[in-house]
């Protein structure tokens, strides 16, 4: 399962939304960024596979970052922290 995290401004939470393939959250991925670097304001409708009947409409002026990170399928200690970081 792949992730799509978005930062909003002034919100300490992400949104965030998932897909069972790669090239499909990279798709998405790519489409969010494509609207970020428009600088034109839209509102994107995104949907989780995970959860279909969820849905979130954002307005893209409202959005700092987005990021695309793996989600293993183990429980909470395999899980790959989102984010940068640098290990030791």
């Amino acid at each position: 399962m792949y992730v799509v995290e978005l930062s909003l401004k002034l919100s300490p939470m992400p949104v965030s939304v998932q897909r069972k393939e790669l090239a499909d959250a990279q798709a998405l991925y790519g489409q969010i960024k494509a609207v970020l670097e428009s600088g034109q304001p839209r509102v994107l409708e995104l949907s989780c596979e995970k959860a279909e009947e969820k849905l979130v409409s954002l307005l893209s002026s409202e959005l700092v970052a987005v990021q695309l990170y793996e989600r293993s399928a183990a429980g909470g200690t395999g899980t790959k922290r989102p984010g940068f970081s640098v290990d030791s």
